[in-house]
């Protein structure tokens, strides 16, 4: 089983719950930034989400059960998911969380408290 992460501003994942997460990346971009592993999200979220305020959810979830198209493509850091659509909600089977730092760095994946 082959899994994705959204690194999801907590304010973002909390709006409408009974919708999947619609996140401004794909109209922006065409797609869901994901990391590629639990150690490659803290990197992910401090290059993507540092100026995000507050907690980050980060859902893991089967890649099959996502009804949005993931493609597994290359970038200069290394080859990650992409998500080209919504995120459900239902899909995710747990949902740690990247804790800010000094600087609103993101120091380490831990479990949702």
């Amino acid at each position: 089983m082959r899994v994705v992460r959204p690194v999801v501003p907590l304010r973002e994942r909390a709006a409408r719950p009974a919708l999947p997460y619609r996140p401004a990346s794909p109209a922006e971009e065409g797609f869901v930034h994901c990391p590629a592993d639990a150690e490659v999200a803290p990197a992910v979220a401090d290059a993507r989400r540092r100026a995000v305020p507050g907690r980050l959810p980060v859902p893991v979830a089967d890649e099959e059960r996502r009804s949005a198209e993931v493609r597994w493509e290359e970038s200069a850091a290394g080859v990650f998911p992409h998500v080209y659509g919504p995120v459900e909600r239902d899909a995710a089977t747990v949902v740690p969380e990247v804790p800010r730092g000094g600087g609103g760095r993101a120091p380490a994946l831990v479990p949702r408290v």
